[in-house]
């Protein structure tokens, strides 16, 4: 008989499966001969001995009929065991997740008011997974760690990924507000030889008509002021198959180089696939795709319509960020006589 005060409350964890294996082993029963006189299949009794099958109320009672050991002590110790592999399971996850969110510029995503100043590991955890607009780190990682995303190289520099992934989705967020024209490739071939002829005007006129002229095409202009460690110029890539978006750092400061950035993603988009993300300025790009959009932008777009060439000697100027009444930080572009004016276009930054 089972005796009254049989109870089970160890300070430790076993599988199932191996007390059931030493029961059998006492009784000189094998898995096959139980499982009949449970009347289970013998895959079963083998899933549960490996731990692959969970011990289920009603299994517990045949255990307990067969084997003369009540229910409760089965279902016992099957509840510590999965409790224990759960309590396991989630340190192991909170410890990749505070690795994860500390791969971030936390410090600048919190100084520019992405993230809260004050908050727990598991708070900016849930902070950054908003951030990007997704559900788990296995998420995030599908969309950006492991996504299609081309890098240029780049001999001399390299970028933090986790904070290259942040300064993207800032320009996803800015080009998701931008109201565009479904995208059209012609528009968008003349719009790069009109916004030629605008790189002698003044900075804030020049980005103002730029954005404008990009929106027409169905092309969303972002300019996002680059975290710590993000070595990158430019990106190029597509919010939906009817929106590309070309994002722009402006990390040289110079509008020369902002220039360059410019129509060298707007060659990617010309040119290359709409799956793929174009980040200029990182390594492992395939020299061939920088090649193409180098010489595209260097010869189709440097041209007008009648096929003249309308590139110009840039003017000395360069482009700075800096802060605004409201404690944001906004682009503005000084000429080399000293005076500044705000630039008409730019991303929140």
């Amino acid at each position: 008989m089972i005796a009254a005060n049989q109870h089970f409350a160890p300070d430790y964890a076993v599988a199932p499966g191996e007390v059931l294996e030493e029961h059998l082993a006492a009784r000189g029963l094998s898995q096959t001969r139980f499982a009949k006189l449970c009347g289970r299949s013998s895959k079963l009794i083998n899933e549960i001995v490996s731990g692959k099958a969970p011990v289920e109320p009603e299994t517990a009672l045949e255990f307990e009929r067969v084997l003369d050991l009540d229910a409760r002590i089965w279902l016992g110790i099957e509840s510590e065991y999965r409790l224990r592999l759960a309590r396991r399971a989630e340190a192991k996850e909170t410890a990749a997740a505070v690795e994860w969110k500390n791969e971030f510029p936390l410090r600048e995503m919190k100084k520019r008011g992405y993230l809260k100043k004050s908050a727990s590991d598991a708070e900016v955890v849930t902070e950054l997974l908003s951030f990007f607009g997704v559900g788990s780190i296995k998420a995030w990682k599908t969309k950006y760690a492991e996504s299609a995303i081309a890098y240029r190289h780049s001999p001399s520099f390299g970028s933090n990924r986790a904070a290259l992934a942040a300064w993207l989705r800032l320009g996803e967020q800015h080009a998701e507000g931008l109201n565009c024209a479904n995208y059209d490739r012609q528009k968008f071939m003349k719009a790069t030889q009109r916004i030629r002829r605008l790189t002698q005007k003044p900075m804030n006129k020049a980005l103002a008509d730029t954005q404008r002229l990009c929106s027409a095409a169905g092309v969303a202009l972002a300019l996002i002021k680059p975290f710590s460690g993000t070595a990158v110029s430019g990106a190029a890539w597509w919010l939906s198959p009817r929106k590309a978006v070309i994002q722009l750092s402006m990390r040289h400061k110079t509008d020369d180089h902002l220039w360059f950035s410019f129509f060298h993603e707007a060659a990617h988009v010309l040119l290359h696939s709409k799956r793929n993300t174009f980040v200029d300025g990182m390594k492992d790009q395939a020299d061939e795709i920088e090649a193409q959009a180098n010489n595209g932008q260097e010869t189709d777009l440097s041209r007008g319509a009648n096929g003249n060439d309308s590139s110009r000697r840039y003017r000395p100027t360069k482009t700075r960020f800096a802060p605004s009444p409201n404690g944001r930080e906004s682009l503005r572009a000084s000429s080399s006589a000293g005076s500044s004016t705000s630039a008409g276009c730019h991303g929140r930054v």
